[in-house]
């Protein structure tokens, strides 16, 4: 890989031109500026690879990984593919010496995962996901307020993901499978569930049911979990694809106020609320107050943060245990709903079927 100098525009490709690429990332490196250069793009499909591309004026066009990575050398490779590729992709760009920005879900395994971002290295390369619900200005507030003390301790919490998604969602094989999307509560909760992580740190066990309601798949279309956290607090943690009323809501109740957001898909400053606790006198609420400028979550806040990191050398939020967090705690939501049992942080272990799939089936990576 190339070296990087202050100055440069960092050389990035992009793996993978659908949507999520189209739509999010490569508007993202648009807004960013001259910070960073798209100068490849990859797909398998041709016809596909070259419409985006010319779309995006990227010069350079593969339909192998391989061969743009010793081609094109870059320096940040966005994976925008289906997780089920994710583990051997990310992989081969860590050899490579480039930085790995991840599209979640992440991997659909922890086995997947460790095996993944085994190829990171101190100083980097590193591989973060795209957790971008994190990197609003709201979000970054809230887990100040939360982790100085100032509104006390956190004593509830609440987690919901209320989305709906058609039968024409899931009439594709792998949605709504263990082994294709990981369901509603991988593909669509784990967003919410990563911030709630960011706001409240280590959970220490969880109980949870799954259901299938509305659609006919294997993972359920809703997820209903209850959540100790090492802090004491209690959460509930709910995903479902069949809310026709469609929101994403966090709760967060603390000794001295309720902090609060609703959005969909991104949040702004003014999507965050703060209440205070009966008692609580004008004046020390008003100290509570975000003053930050009102960045809005979302991908382009998040790549901000990852090419700061990579210029900085340093290991990025979402990489390592802050990229897995989410994911260890969707697979233990998995296994106490299939198991009916209590399920604590860092139970699954390479000796639990869970470990290699999230159904605890056979079959999974070893």
């Amino acid at each position: 890989m190339a070296e990087t100098t202050p100055g440069d525009s960092i050389r990035v490709a992009l793996v993978g031109a659908g949507l999520i690429a189209d739509l999010r990332h490569l508007p993202a490196f648009r807004d960013v500026g001259p910070a960073a250069e798209v100068v490849a793009l990859v797909d398998v499909d041709p016809e596909r690879l070259g419409q985006v591309a010319s779309a995006w004026d990227i010069p350079g066009r593969y339909t192998a990984l391989d061969r743009m990575l010793v081609d094109e050398d870059p320096e940040l490779v966005v994976l925008c593919t289906p997780p089920h590729l994710h583990r051997d992709q990310v992989a081969a760009v860590l050899e490579s010496g480039a930085w790995a920005w991840c599209e979640k879900p992440p991997t659909l395994s922890l086995a997947q995962f460790d095996a993944m971002v085994a190829g990171e290295r101190d100083g980097g390369p590193y591989a973060p996901i795209v957790f971008q619900q994190r990197f609003g200005s709201g979000a970054r507030h809230a887990r100040e307020l939360l982790s100085s003390g100032a509104v006390g301790r956190p004593l509830f919490a609440h987690c919901d993901t209320s989305w709906f998604r058609d039968d024409a969602y899931f009439s594709e094989s792998w949605r709504g499978s263990f082994t294709g999307d990981g369901g509603p509560l991988m593909a669509l909760g784990i967003h919410q569930i990563d911030l709630l992580l960011m706001l409240l740190g280590p959970w220490q066990e969880v109980a949870a049911l799954t259901a299938s309601t509305g659609r006919d798949v294997e993972t359920g279309d809703v997820s209903a979990a209850a959540v100790r956290f090492e802090n004491g607090a209690l959460a509930s943690v709910t995903t479902s694809a069949v809310s026709p009323r469609q929101r994403s809501h966090i709760r967060v109740d603390a000794e001295r106020a309720t902090i609060e957001v609703h959005f969909l898909y991104d949040h702004g400053n003014t999507d965050w609320s703060l209440t205070p606790a009966p008692g609580v006198d004008d004046a020390t609420a008003a100290t509570w107050a975000n003053s930050l400028p009102d960045t809005r979550s979302g991908h382009l806040a998040q790549l901000r943060a990852v090419l700061a990191d990579l210029r900085a050398g340093r290991r990025p939020e979402t990489s390592g245990d802050g990229g897995r967090g989410a994911l260890e705690l969707v697979t233990a939501v998995y296994r106490s709903a299939i198991t009916g049992e209590v399920t604590k942080r860092g139970q699954i272990t390479p000796d639990d079927p869970f470990y290699h799939r999230l159904d605890g089936r056979p079959g999974g990576a070893r």
